[in-house]
């Protein structure tokens, strides 16, 4: 019998991480093309994908571009009292307009990001809700100024190498599918009543067919494939692969603060994009002005990652490595241990 992809000690198995791979490259692609491209049958990519679904190993999702619509990004870092801070990650974590939500600094400290969709529901949340949280002792905010890794996964330099570069070429891959750019809009989308049914069901399931989107926008899937045309064209949403990191031997993540000479932001920022244990990387405000997220495979890799790699960087001036006690939320996905369990979401 063949061997599915949730073994015991809940590693993805070579052909799941190969399947992982092509669904990064081509998210949208039939389970057929992704055989034929891997050399596999359909049905046991059918088979393994569905297994890593169930046991929140990988997650399809639309993600939606706040900054497409003209609104800007804010990371935050909150310190809190002891013993409140579950609760409030928890409450944060229900939000549709926090995309993630980590634990840190001996269970004292709770980072965020934001995903407002209007001004409004962001300066609800940062100016008025949680600076009237008792347990909330003290709250920084940095907008994101210039985004250099995020969105779309298959930059992650972590999966190289699982594909070749042919198998990579017959799903349609073009390079990096993430360009740096602006992270608001000057010209930002107007989204009518069917965009945002659309982007409802892709927020749902990344692989919905058009004829499922069709049906839950109330339209024909002709017009639906244009639209999902248009606004991934436009960025106003892209179709990410979460995946629980865990289970390709990730164990040690952090939230790494840099400060770096302000002619070096932009080469620090494209620098960290190509480095394979770098998952997200962005120029913020405030007294670091690069964050990033690492993801290693224990702390001795991270520290020789922190200390070798970014430690000698000419232009560092200082960093702060804030190891990640407990994801709570991730690209929209909601956490258990260490396994996707889904969205659920509020617009509180």
């Amino acid at each position: 019998m063949e061997r599915m992809s949730a073994c015991e000690s809940g590693v993805a198995q070579p052909d799941d991480v190969r399947i992982i791979r092509a669904l990064q490259i081509a998210p949208r692609a039939s389970f057929a093309s992704i055989a034929t491209a891997l050399g596999l049958t359909e049905g046991s990519v059918q088979r393994r994908y569905r297994r890593m679904c169930a046991d929140g190993l990988i997650r399809v999702a639309g993600m939606v571009n706040p900054g497409a619509l003209g609104q800007s990004r804010w990371l935050v870092r909150l310190r809190c009292r002891p013993g409140s801070v579950s609760a409030i990650a928890d409450a944060l974590a229900e939000r549709d307009d926090v995309n993630w939500v980590a634990l840190g600094a001996a269970g004292c400290e709770i980072t965020f990001a934001t995903q407002s969709r209007t001004r409004e529901q962001r300066e609800n949340l940062l100016g008025r809700r949680l600076p009237r949280t008792a347990a909330v002792l003290d709250i920084s905010a940095f907008a994101m100024l210039r985004q250099f890794m995020g969105g779309r996964g298959h930059y992650w330099a972590a999966l190289r190498g699982a594909l070749s570069a042919e198998q990579e070429a017959m799903l349609g891959s073009e390079g990096p599918p993430f360009t740096e750019a602006p992270v608001v809009a000057r010209d930002p989308v107007e989204l009518t009543a069917e965009d945002e049914r659309i982007l409802d069901s892709l927020a749902a399931d990344g692989r919905a067919s058009l004829v499922d989107l069709a049906a839950a926008a109330d339209s024909t899937p002709g017009r639906v494939s244009r639209r999902l045309h248009a606004l991934l064209e436009r960025r106003v949403v892209h179709i990410d692969v979460e995946i629980a990191a865990v289970a390709l031997g990730y164990h040690a993540r952090a939230n790494l603060w840099l400060r770096v000479h302000p002619s070096a932001v932009k080469s620090v920022g494209r620098m960290l994009a190509q480095e394979p244990e770098i998952a997200f990387a962005a120029a913020v405000s405030g007294p670091y002005n690069v964050h990033a997220v690492a993801h290693c495979r224990d702390l001795d890799e991270l520290f020789e990652f922190t200390t070798d790699r970014i430690g000698s960087l000419a232009d560092l001036q200082s960093m702060e490595v804030s190891p990640v006690l407990q994801h709570v939320k991730q690209a929209g996905t909601l956490l258990s241990g260490d396994r996707l369990v889904g969205p659920r979401r509020t617009r509180a």
